[in-house]
């Protein structure tokens, strides 16, 4: 049997996952978190064959918690799940230790062979991310401005790109609005751009605004 830690603030997605894993009689979900500090409480505590985890969760985020699950055991196989395209989050998620990346979208078809597949202790890469991760390794000079930027660089990069205030981002994500003016001045110079409105229209130019 697969015991599972789903770590996913929403509710209604928990159970939607729940029930798309109840149907196979090899895994079950034995725990569930609704943050990413939860998760990580849970982790340290309890043994588990794989996590599945949400990338966009408030304060610690799924990659910022991803890296502390990988500090504290590197076997430890996480499948991401996020409701972003696989452009946005999956390299940034691979690169961090994750066994794979599926879209929230995509789950009820790919959920289940995916934890089968990284359960066997394999990689589970979609088509659409074997494509980024070639690019990565044969085409670095492909790469857009942003695909250089930090995870939390682009953290901030996408709430600035949805209007959200400095001081509002700085409470969401649990750090300080001179960190997070920080963070947008170095945006700013990666990217060449000058204004909050030069990175809204990058955004929207590069399908990250969502």
């Amino acid at each position: 049997m697969i015991k599972i830690l789903i770590a996913d603030d929403h509710l209604i997605v928990r159970e939607g996952i729940k029930r798309i894993i109840d149907d196979s009689a090899d895994m079950n979900v034995v725990a569930e978190a609704s943050s990413g500090m939860e998760a990580l409480e849970y982790v340290w505590k309890n043994k588990y064959d794989l996590i599945l985890l949400d990338i966009s969760m408030p304060g610690q985020n799924g990659l910022q918690t991803l890296k502390e699950i990988k500090k504290h055991d590197k076997n430890l196989p996480v499948l991401m799940l996020s409701m972003h395209a696989e452009e946005q989050y999956a390299m940034r998620a691979i690169k961090a230790g994750a066994s794979g990346y599926i879209t929230k979208d995509t789950a009820s078809s790919q959920l289940v062979k995916a934890i089968r597949k990284i359960n066997d202790g394999r990689k589970y890469i979609s088509p659409e991310v074997a494509d980024l991760l070639a690019t990565d390794i044969f085409h670095d000079n492909d790469k857009e401005p942003h695909e250089y930027l930090s995870d939390r660089e682009f953290e901030v990069l996408k709430m600035i790109a949805k209007g959200y205030s400095i001081k509002i981002i700085a409470k969401n994500i649990s750090i300080s609005p001179k960190t997070v003016s920080t963070y947008r001045s170095r945006i700013l110079e990666k990217l060449d751009l000058e204004t909050n409105s030069d990175i809204i229209h990058y955004a929207i130019d590069y399908k990250l605004a969502d």
